[in-house]
């Protein structure tokens, strides 16, 4: 791809060179970056944004340029740990950084602020390969350093187990755990292993480097701090002495800077002559300025379910803040301080001129959003081919080069689709796959870059289309309570909830939520739990009736709803396995394996898939593939993928010649809905069409006649598609959305029909 834009080099060199500020749109920032002569560190204004760069800075120069920094997910004085595989990404950009590999680093400004525990990196990797002498106690020991959880069975990242002579271990950068066999002290076997049914797959041959899952790495000098740390502050001493023991846990970093003896900041393993550039400074500066406020409310408030006084204004003390303090965001003048001293250039590169003196890039400008209208992208691309322009169409996919490649052939438009290291050939449309994510055009030099997003109109990020929570609390949120509401304790049951009060025990002051129960002998007061802030993981709230019986601490009556509720459980299971065995006996359709296209669809997808998203979607396709109709419901918070797993389904649907129906019970959820598809099958032939009370009545007309005559694949739409004027031509899958907001008579109506169907 770099090799395409060769002519336009010269005149980018000449504008760097002239220019200390750049004004530039967004879409040419990666051109700008690679006709950098010395490294360079790239600061932007959110995580998103450096993801974005990196990739397209990755499709020009090569993987082994490109280094993307990513910054913790959660604050240094927050009681939160970041996820194993941020840190470990942290832990081999800096490895990379200090072999002095790549040219290009990418960060964010939260990245560019936060302090890095100086770590030694040289020890902070461990690295085996077949045949290689280990003895597996003292592998044991480095993981656990590491800050890896020994538990009976590998199942998520950080975790490793062992059984007689074999370690599993699942590091957070790879895609597939780890099996090490042992035979005495030296490593027989190497392979990858499945989660599923945790079979081994393909032996590694090559060396396989382990870096960490905490960036607080637990090593002797930090055991002593740490006891010295809850000595000298005993409000603190439990968490403390958990360190002291080498032991770790959930949002053990807030403490770091108590107990580490040195902090870093990225500037310091920058290599010699690198220019520092930020993107939109404006809004960096602003974005600093909120972080560094926001991690002082967090240090203020971190600690105060330990309750430090009995005043009503809880203060964290003032030599604890001095301790912990070191530990938060670096300010930005003190970045600008440590680039001076250092001889780091500084270049702000901005969409907008700031002062009359900032010159703008005037040769190369943004392509509009074609708004998915392809016909009009080749219009276009057919003038500027026919005017003598240089066009060149990128897209992340191989298939979508290809669809586009025939729609350009029926406009009677020379094309070619470049292969790796093929040659740029002059009047015609060069086809090439990169990860560029918007074009360019300059009138100048008379060259184009459209991108897919650019004509599907997806100028976001996929990663917009919905955030993956990294942890679903599951404790109650003391602000949210009212007194009198009805919560329910893990071990004692339904209780009424009183009051957040302030205790104080041994000396030390903590916060309690009262819970009222029944009275355990008649005549007496009520009884009351006192239950500790920093243990509400065991309290939720009630969900069930609307006045119900308090119970009592230690009576029977918990445990035996408890097991009336366990019996219900059973016959509803019993009902289902009845109503599945009918179901099973009635024919069905069979739906094909998976297409190319299906596997396009899939790569396209802007997350990795958790291990439970993924065997549901393979359990789904592998439910449409049998000659039975499928019977399915899919349970999961919001944002842990269940509407990616229906995209997948429908689109198997549809490239069978069978229609899909998606029915959700709001009208904001059909636009949601027809929204996220159409982003997810922008450039396939599919016809998407929503039918809810927003429609017109033409528009209502046009969509139903379209579903009769077969013309819409996919319709998202309201309880309008249960009316009785709706037909389809060939109905194959039905996806229903919050089925437990449609009554017993449409899902009762639904099972009448011999299809697919998924809750």
């Amino acid at each position: 791809m770099k090799s395409l834009l060769n002519q336009l080099r010269e005149p980018i060199q000449k504008y760097l060179d002239q220019n200390e500020n750049l004004i530039a749109p967004a879409a040419t920032h990666s051109l700008l970056c690679i006709n950098q002569n010395s490294p360079i560190l790239v600061v932007t204004t959110s995580t998103r944004t450096a993801n974005e760069l990196a990739q397209e800075l990755t499709s020009l120069e090569g993987e082994n340029q490109v280094v993307n920094f990513p910054a913790w997910e959660t604050l240094p004085h927050e009681r939160l740990s970041p996820k194993s595989d941020t840190v470990t990404a942290r832990f081999k950009a800096l490895n990379n950084l200090r072999n002095k590999e790549s040219k290009y680093i990418v960060c964010s400004i939260r990245a560019l602020l936060q302090p890095i525990i100086a770590n030694d990196l040289e020890n902070s990797q461990i690295r085996i390969k077949k045949s290689d002498s280990v003895r597996m106690a003292d592998l044991i020991e480095q993981l656990s350093k590491f800050g890896y959880l020994r538990s009976d069975l590998v199942e998520k990242r950080g975790d490793f187990a062992v059984r007689g002579g074999i370690l599993d271990l699942f590091p957070p950068d790879q895609e597939h755990p780890i099996r090490i066999d042992f035979f005495a002290d030296e490593i027989d076997e190497l392979t990858y292993f499945a989660i599923s049914d945790q079979r081994s797959l393909d032996p590694i041959s090559n060396e396989v480097v382990i870096y960490p899952c905490r960036e607080l790495i637990i090593d002797e000098g930090v055991k002593a701090r740490a006891k010295a740390l809850g000595e000298k502050f005993p409000q603190i001493n439990d968490l403390a002495q958990k360190l002291s023991e080498g032991i770790t846990f959930e949002g053990m970093e807030s403490l770091a800077a108590g107990v580490v003896s040195d902090y870093k900041s990225i500037l310091d393993y920058l290599p010699t002559g690198c220019q520092i550039w930020l993107i939109d400074q404006p809004r960096i500066k602003t974005r600093s300025v909120d972080l560094i406020n926001t991690n002082q409310e967090f240090l203020e408030a971190a600690w105060s379910n330990l309750a430090w006084s009995d005043q009503a204004d809880l203060q964290v003390p003032l030599d604890l803040s001095e301790e912990l303090g070191r530990g938060g965001f670096y300010e930005l003048p003190e970045i600008y301080s440590q680039a001076k001293k250092s001889k780091f250039t500084i270049r702000n590169l901005n969409l907008y001129a700031a002062t009359p003196e900032d010159t703008p890039l005037d040769f190369l400008a943004e392509i509009e959003n074609y708004g998915n209208k392809y016909e009009v992208a080749v219009e276009e691309i057919a003038q500027w081919h026919k005017e003598g322009y240089q066009v060149v169409f990128t897209a992340a996919a191989n298939g979508t080069l290809k669809r586009f490649s025939e729609l350009l052939n029926a406009a009677s438009i020379s094309n070619q689709i470049l292969k790796n290291n093929q040659s740029f050939q002059d009047g015609v449309v060069n086809l090439v796959q990169s990860d560029l994510k918007h074009g360019f055009i300059s009138d100048e030099f008379k060259f184009v870059v459209v991108t897919d997003k650019d004509i599907s109109g997806q100028r976001s990020s996929d990663k917009d289309l919905a955030r993956m929570p990294s942890r679903r609390k599951k404790s109650i949120d003391p602000l949210q309570l009212k007194v009198g509401d009805f919560v329910v304790h893990e071990q004692h049951g339904v209780g009424k909830y009183l009051e957040l009060i302030n205790r104080t025990i041994a000396g030390i002051s903590r916060e309690y939520l009262v819970i009222e129960y029944a009275s355990s002998k008649r005549g007496q007061p009520a009884d009351k739990l006192f239950v500790p802030t920093d243990t509400l993981e065991q309290v939720t709230k009630y969900v069930g009736g609307e006045a119900p019986a308090l119970h009592r601490i230690g009576g029977a009556d918990w445990q035996n709803s408890k097991r009336k509720a366990r019996k219900a459980v059973k016959q509803i299971a019993a009902e289902l396995i009845r109503l599945y065995a009918a179901r099973m006996s009635a024919p069905g359709f069979a739906f094909s394996p998976d297409t190319p296209w299906q596997k396009e669809l899939e790569d396209s997808f802007a997350f990795v898939e958790t291990i439970d998203q993924q065997a549901t979607i393979d359990e789904v396709k592998r439910d449409m593939e049998k000659p039975n109709p499928m019977d399915r419901i899919v349970c999961g918070d919001v944002g842990y993928g269940k509407t990616e797993i229906a995209v997948r389904a429908a689109f198997k649907a549809v490239q069978d010649g069978k229609q899909v129906a998606i029915l959700v019970p709001t009208t904001l959820l059909v636009q949601q809905h027809f929204n996220t598809f159409s982003t997810r099958y922008a450039g396939f032939p599919v016809k998407l069409a929503a039918l809810s009370r927003f429609n017109t009545a033409a528009q209502s007309k046009e969509v139903i006649a379209g579903l009769k005559s077969g013309a819409v694949d996919v319709v998202i739409g309201t309880h309008r598609l249960l009316s009785k004027d709706v037909e389809f031509a060939n109905l194959g899958l039905l996806v229903v959305d919050e089925e437990q907001r449609f009554g017993v008579e449409h899902k009762e109506e639904l099972k009448k029909q011999e299809l697919m169907w998924m809750f």
